[in-house]
């Protein structure tokens, strides 16, 4: 069930970013999290509930750098209030990737409602899933720094 999930997320992810902010994100190789500490300093989060009741998490988290860099790249030019900017764009951009990648796994059968997201910011904040079991990390370098969009559901 893993690898159905990783390749729409890979491409919703590297589609919404080099199309709204000029980024292109390359993926590096998926592993399974061990733990909830945030890989990064800005996370959105948004649940995500199949058809059949089974409950989902996606989250993306980036480092300052790069989530600045998308900030700059969303608006067209500077950043006037930077903690609610990257806030606003990083919910944005996570519930952008997630719709995509809903779209993708729709065309596969899978069928997907989401949420809305939330944005957590801070050194060293914590991410929750509804599951402890397998969680999907998709690692994604940039020019900018780096991001991982994490992927669990609940069997």
């Amino acid at each position: 069930m893993d690898s159905i999930f990783a390749k729409p997320i890979v491409q919703a992810t590297q589609n919404v970013l080099s199309t709204m902010a000029m980024i292109d994100p390359k993926v590096d190789k998926p592993y399974i999290k061990k733990d909830k500490k945030a890989l990064g300093d800005v996370t959105g989060v948004i649940g995500m509930t199949a058809d059949n009741s089974k409950q989902g998490v996606m989250s993306v988290t980036f480092t300052k750098d790069c989530a600045v860099a998308i900030v700059k790249n969303l608006l067209g030019g500077e950043v006037e209030d930077l903690i609610q900017d990257v806030k606003d764009a990083v919910g944005e951009v996570t519930n952008m990737i997630a719709g995509q990648t809903r779209q993708n796994l729709e065309a596969i059968g899978i069928n997907l409602s989401a949420a809305t997201p939330t944005v957590v910011m801070g050194d060293n904040h914590s991410v929750s899933h509804v599951t402890e079991d397998k969680i999907i990390v998709i690692p994604f370098n940039t020019e900018h720094g780096t991001f991982v969009v994490e992927f669990s559901m609940k069997e």
